[in-house]
């Protein structure tokens, strides 16, 4: 395993880590919590040290995953976890892409801090963000003044946002990068859906932003993997069952035109989140895990040949035709232009 630290910080990660997005919500299937602490063992055993999660994942079931498999081992992990939604009345899920109420106010935030350390066993979050963050939240400086005073107080290391949930919020990352001691961000990067991410790295580059970055959705809702097929289907429970059907035979077409990046000793998986960490500034990648054999495959990554220029430039060249497939534009959500941020 890699590790990466977090500019100006001492939190080390590794570079690959684990979200328990996929074991504690339903949406890729059914997890159970004894499995899931299994997987949490293993993974920590093969050298992965970053856990992500949020108060909103089935309502604190994440966050007990993790206190359940690390309270005896806290120094040896990372914990990032997320905060903003109002779970309290509710079952913490979202019902298709309807999100929850949200809700940043101090005593708010305090309680669910509180709770949130209940739930992981621990007295302190490594990495606390602002779950889906909105440009209000990212303009609130009484907001950053709270998790200021939070990491203070030592309940937190360090702070930052969650992009989402869908792709987009370009000017929300922009913005966030450039606020004094924001660690972390968190958005949708992948070979596929470079859009915006290529942008909000630049932009971190261009302000010399002591910002870090996690990578979720590496493999594109799992096209990356290289496993689809215009036949494949989805369980009635599973999230990418909703998706149009373009979305998978578009995704298949494109996936073609990169298997050049396989080999013996290196899967399609392993090389897209190798072209993620080629970026200096993303610090852990939160590969979509739910069964023992992806998690073997995807914290080897970092072991398997790395990609060479000759890749990347032709992955650089496939993206700039989106790989060969014609199909309209993506609706990106947030705030994308300087024109929206005004009116």
């Amino acid at each position: 395993m890699e590790y990466r630290t977090y500019p100006g910080t001492d939190v080390t990660v590794s570079a690959v880590g684990f979200g328990v997005w996929t074991t504690s919500t339903g949406w890729w299937g059914a997890v159970d919590d004894d499995r899931a602490v299994a997987l949490l063992h293993e993974a920590h055993d093969l050298g992965v040290t970053l856990y992500d999660a949020s108060d909103s994942y089935g309502n604190g079931r994440g966050e007990e995953q993790l206190g359940r498999a690390f309270s005896g081992r806290r120094d040896r992990v990372v914990l990032s976890t997320k905060f903003g939604y109002d779970v309290g009345g509710d079952d913490g899920e979202r019902r298709g892409q309807q999100e929850l109420p949200q809700n940043v106010s101090a005593p708010f935030v305090r309680a669910a801090l509180e709770a949130s350390l209940r739930r992981l066993r621990t007295d302190y979050v490594d990495m606390y963000a602002i779950h889906n963050a909105k440009l209000e939240h990212v303009r609130d400086d009484e907001l950053f003044a709270l998790l200021e005073d939070l990491r203070t107080e030592g309940k937190i290391r360090s702070y930052g946002i969650a992009l989402g949930p869908a792709i987009g919020w370009l000017y929300e990352g922009i913005e966030a990068a450039q606020r004094a001691r924001v660690t972390n961000i968190q958005m949708i990067w992948n070979m596929l859906e470079q859009f915006p991410g290529n942008e909000m790295i630049a932009a971190a580059n261009a302000a010399g932003a002591p910002t870090g970055y996690q990578v979720r959705v590496p493999h594109s809702s799992g096209m990356l993997e290289g496993k689809y097929t215009a036949q494949t289907t989805f369980a009635p429970n599973d999230h990418r069952r909703h998706r149009p059907r373009s979305w998978l035979l578009n995704g298949v077409r494109k996936v073609e035109t990169l298997r050049f990046l396989e080999r013996p000793d290196r899967t399609l998986g392993q090389a897209a989140i190798q072209w993620l960490l080629t970026e200096p500034r993303v610090m852990t990648v939160l590969p979509n895990i739910y069964d023992a054999d992806q998690l073997r495959e995807f914290a080897a990554a970092v072991s398997a040949p790395p990609l060479t220029r000759d890749e990347l430039a032709r992955i650089a060249e496939l993206a700039a035709t989106n790989f060969g497939v014609d199909e309209p534009a993506m609706a990106y959500k947030g705030t994308m232009t300087r024109e929206s941020i005004s009116a």
